[in-house]
């Protein structure tokens, strides 16, 4: 769209939602410091670099497809978030999971990772201008090949596990002190039966006794926030998992930790925009994994349909902003996965705009006033408003292409970057017969 189209359709937009009493600058100066959590899993299919060509899976996580390009060294995974974070607007964050660590092709356990082992990583975030989150990688790993990890039977397996906990939050933590903003250190474990079990009690104790151990040290808020997640079922364990919603819903009230909700973690039928408002009566924080999951935890690119928006507008109108953190979580191997960062990304900040366009306090009002065919009418209004206008106008102030201008960057990425790692790939294999 050209320069004096996209603005005049701007300030057409901006009258319209001034005549509901919606301050579009206000919403668009809120909405540009909501950081989003770019996940690095996606771009290599959750291999990590703990060892040379690892695929690392297992515990309810499965990347499926085989599209080409997928990022095989930490320098082409780095490259690839750079292109993505050029194409979204705003200042954001990586999502980063311990199995990624640098350890310069040596192999380091991972009751023994260090800060160094990430420094690169805060040098490189530093340099882009990104914020830092933490994940502990309590999954795809010889002891945890039975399922259990934190709730293991074994106290020496159960150690283990505690100790990599420790390690990452102290990892966290220097990652908060250098890049000047607290990290979100999540805490989530596959343990779990494949059938019914005969003591679900003792595991849940387990798990107990280890997290308590894991959080004992404290860390100034400033520098890291822990937080907790649970999950339905996984591959493997379908019939049962110790961190179930019930679990972490109690220890994080109990501990004061901040609680994840990942859309695909629940019952089918279940969502999570239901579950923010009363979540935030009780834990100081709340930790949100933005996924799309199609009739299970499937982990699908998001899109803008109504879950999203109904996420969106939860986080809007609860008044909380400052203690939410929004971070993506899917991994889809079957499209372009640099694009699959730059839909889900931009998908959930358009969501953010919508909600933050709506007139809250009438629909508040309305609804007081038990006026609940207003109400009706007015949500229904606001669907046809101009929102899209905003956002390109947005995406322009930011230096972002608008509409579907940035899928162009993302065609010649492909073409110039993603598939010369492909040829490259397809000469070594020729070799080896």
């Amino acid at each position: 769209m050209k320069k004096e189209n996209l603005n005049q359709a701007y300030r057409i937009a901006t009258e319209q939602y001034a005549e509901w009493g919606v301050n579009v600058e206000a919403a668009l100066k809120t909405l540009e410091s909501i950081p989003i959590s770019l996940h690095c899993w996606q771009g290599d299919d959750v291999g990590g670099f703990e060892t040379v060509g690892a695929v690392l899976s297992g515990g309810g996580i499965q990347a499926t497809g085989n599209y080409p390009g997928k990022a095989r060294t930490i320098e082409e995974l780095r490259g690839d978030l750079e292109k993505a974070f050029s194409l979204i607007p705003g200042r954001h964050r990586l999502n980063l999971h311990a199995s990624y660590l640098d350890n310069g092709g040596k192999y380091v356990e991972r009751d023994q990772i260090e800060p160094r082992h990430f420094q690169g990583w805060i040098d490189w975030a530093k340099a882009n201008h990104l914020g830092m989150d933490f994940n502990p990688t309590y999954f795809s790993h010889p002891k945890a090949a039975d399922g259990f990890t934190l709730a293991h039977a074994d106290p020496a397996i159960r150690q283990f596990w505690i100790e990599h906990g420790i390690a990452c939050r102290r990892i966290g933590a220097e990652i908060g002190r250098q890049l000047g903003t607290p990290a979100v250190n999540n805490v989530w474990i596959p343990d779990g039966y494949k059938d019914i079990p005969a003591d679900r009690a003792a595991p849940r104790e387990r798990l107990v006794e280890s997290l308590d151990k894991t959080f004992a040290e404290p860390i100034d808020p400033k520098f890291l926030l822990d937080a907790v997640e649970a999950k339905l079922f996984g591959i493997g364990a379908e019939s049962y998992t110790a961190g179930s919603a019930e679990f972490y819903l109690g220890y994080a009230i109990s501990r004061q930790k901040l609680l994840t909700l990942d859309a695909g973690h629940f019952h089918p039928t279940e969502v999570i925009s239901d579950k923010i408002s009363s979540v935030l009566l009780f834990c100081p924080g709340l930790l949100l994994h933005v996924s799309r999951p199609v009739r299970w935890d499937s982990d699908h690119v998001v899109i803008l349909d109504d879950e999203l928006q109904a996420i969106a507008r939860e986080l809007v109108r609860s008044g909380k902003l400052d203690r939410i953190h929004v971070g993506l979580d899917y991994f889809d191997a079957s499209i372009n996965r640099v694009a699959a960062w730059i839909v889900g990304a931009r998908n959930m900040l358009k969501a953010l705009l919508v909600a933050l366009l709506e007139p809250t306090a009438r629909l508040r009002e309305i609804e007081l006033a038990q006026d609940f065919t207003q109400r009706l009418v007015l949500l229904e209004e606001l669907k046809s408003l101009p929102w899209s206008a905003v956002w390109d106008y947005y995406c322009a102030q930011k230096g972002v292409p608008a509409g579907f201008d940035w899928f162009d960057e993302i065609r010649r990425y492909e073409q110039d970057v993603l598939a010369k790692r492909s040829a490259s790939l397809a000469t070594v294999e020729a070799g080896a017969f």
